[in-house]
């Protein structure tokens, strides 16, 4: 342990070539910038199994390895949010990520500190009075977290979770 508190990364990031690059290139390295270890989940995969399973042909074989695999993962993922301080989610999107809301729901119950990210400007909320889905947002709101639109504002949100000095 490097001493730094860890926050786990809930995001859908990791899925295109372009989220991946913003999320490798500058979220990642903005949250560790702010003084926090950033736990990404997308790399706590065994990226040996994930390989090999991407190579196989599509058909049963390769649906019975994801049924294998993806239990795992969902574990290695509960036991990182588990173990961190907080959460920061990124709620990008037409709509929260499924997985993404999973683990806000998670997080909640487990009593985490939740902070949303979201840098899309598109509504997506089911109506005027909240920001996402109304269900995320409580949970985050009611986890004593907040939702910032720019990456400038998480040193602020995420004040809750650094030691306070005696």
């Amino acid at each position: 342990m490097n001493g730094k508190v860890s926050v786990y990364l809930a995001s859908p990031l990791g899925f295109s070539e372009a989220g991946r690059h913003f999320y490798t290139r500058v979220f990642i390295p903005h949250v560790q910038g702010l003084g926090f270890e950033a736990v990404d989940p997308w790399s706590l995969a065994d990226l040996g199994k994930l390989q090999a399973i991407e190579r196989m042909p599509y058909g049963p074989e390769r649906r019975d390895a994801w049924r294998a695999l993806n239990p795992e993962i969902g574990e290695t993922n509960r036991a990182a949010i588990a173990a961190a301080r907080g959460v920061i989610a990124v709620l990008d999107g037409v709509d929260v990520d499924s997985g993404t809301a999973a683990e806000i729901g998670y997080a909640f119950g487990i009593g985490k500190l939740i902070v949303g990210y979201r840098g899309d400007f598109r509504l997506s909320a089911d109506n005027e009075g909240s920001t996402v889905n109304l269900q995320v947002e409580y949970f985050i709101r009611k986890s004593g977290g907040s939702i910032v639109t720019r990456l400038e504002d998480l040193a602020l949100a995420l004040t809750p979770l650094r030691p306070r000095l005696a």
